[in-house]
């Protein structure tokens, strides 16, 4: 009877331990199931819904700067064009003539007639340019006049009854530095850029390969890279206020320093180029800078110290005075233009605007200031 009561005891205490493993086996089966099944949810959702796409956030109104930026390129985009150039070869023992790309630029519309502006360098030793307009027209061009001094060149194609619109002339004379400004241009052939930046520095001097200066250059940080040069640099107004012309770069690309030929200096150039297909500027052999008129309101002269007076000149055999930089670091200042003939002369811009339009060998009537005292002079003008 003990053999039986232990035999059957033992059998008891197995059947309960059996239920309670598959219990336990049934709620961590239970479990896992869980966790795979939430950890699935997302992918089953996504199905169920057929692959939807997620809600779009609600953006919200423009910034007003952005806004500015782009009803601004809007406005000057049709203005601006690519320009390509090419030359050709002719081969001297079969005298094939080939056609080979040049390189490439960007100009801008000047005025209803067709007239583009760019830099002399974009067409420099070209044979055939072709201007790439906005709406896709491919139109060939014809060279107008070239002023490698100031690095400025006009072409002029036949639009025909769709004209672009010429872009809105600024001024350079009252630039700041940290203006606000923009360049479009075609840089590495990509057409139509945008790219923003300040007026980083003005009154730069600037090379030319020919050995000469272009005085005045506005410094900016708009990014600026080869195929950019000829193209538009405005102010935030969408003004045109300089033709963007060269870079500071060891790299050959953008460093965040790039040179643009002012626009007072365009308006003054470009007129003679389209009437004369050159630009010559007669001379009384006195250089004057925005230097200059900075040192006159130091000195509190409502004029344009005379900074420079060519050997030889009209205004050498008159006597008339530069300023001059001693070696203990004192300025002396020289003569102060204030008129020419009976126009007010402020600034550079007007004393360049007074002489302009006239002819080597014209008189001209000048006043200046010497040690506050008014001094009348008449010189004649000699070329430039």
């Amino acid at each position: 009877m003990l053999r039986c009561f232990v035999m059957s005891s033992h059998r008891y205490l197995s059947m309960s331990e059996s239920r309670s493993a598959i219990r336990l086996l049934a709620l961590t089966a239970i479990v896992v199931a869980g966790f795979a099944l939430w950890q699935a949810l997302p992918a089953i959702q996504a199905h169920l819904a057929g692959g939807v796409p997620r809600t779009i956030s609600a953006r919200g109104a423009l910034a007003p700067a952005e806004e500015s930026r782009i009803a601004l390129f809007e406005q000057a985009r049709d203005s601006v064009v690519s320009i390509s150039t090419s030359d050709r070869r002719i081969n001297p023992f079969t005298r094939r003539v080939t056609e080979r790309q040049r390189g490439q630029g960007s100009g801008f519309v000047w005025d209803a007639a067709g007239h583009i502006v760019t830099n002399d360098h974009v067409i420099a030793g070209a044979s055939r340019a072709v201007v790439g307009l906005s709406d896709g027209r491919m139109l060939n061009a014809r060279l107008v006049g070239r002023d490698p001094a100031n690095d400025l060149a006009v072409l002029r194609v036949e639009t025909g009854e769709v004209r672009p619109p010429p872009i809105p002339l600024g001024t350079s004379e009252d630039l700041a530095v940290g203006q606000s400004v923009l360049a479009i241009g075609n840089p590495f052939g990509l057409d139509w850029t945008l790219t923003t930046g300040i007026v980083s520095a003005l009154d730069r001097d600037l090379p030319t390969e020919g050995g000469r200066v272009i005085r005045g250059v506005i410094q900016t940080d708009a990014a600026i890279n080869p195929g950019n040069s000829g193209g538009p640099l405005l102010d935030s107004a969408g003004r045109l206020i300089g033709v963007n012309t060269a870079i500071y770069s060891p790299s050959g690309s953008n460093a965040g320093i790039g040179f643009a030929v002012p626009v007072d200096t365009v308006n003054r150039i470009v007129p003679r180029l389209i009437a004369e297909g050159r630009y010559a500027p007669p001379t009384l052999g006195i250089g004057v800078d925005r230097r200059a008129q900075r040192l006159a309101r130091m000195l509190r002269v409502d004029g344009v110290m005379v900074m420079e007076v060519e050997a030889g000149s009209p205004a050498d055999a008159a006597g008339v005075r530069a300023a001059q930089i001693m070696r203990d670091g004192r300025l002396v200042p020289g003569d102060m233009v204030v008129e020419i003939d009976g126009q007010r002369v402020r600034s550079v811009g007007e004393f360049d605007a007074a002489l302009s339009g006239r002819a080597p060998g014209e008189e001209v009537e000048i006043v200046i200031v010497r040690d506050r005292e008014p001094v009348s002079l008449t010189l004649s003008l000699i070329e430039g």
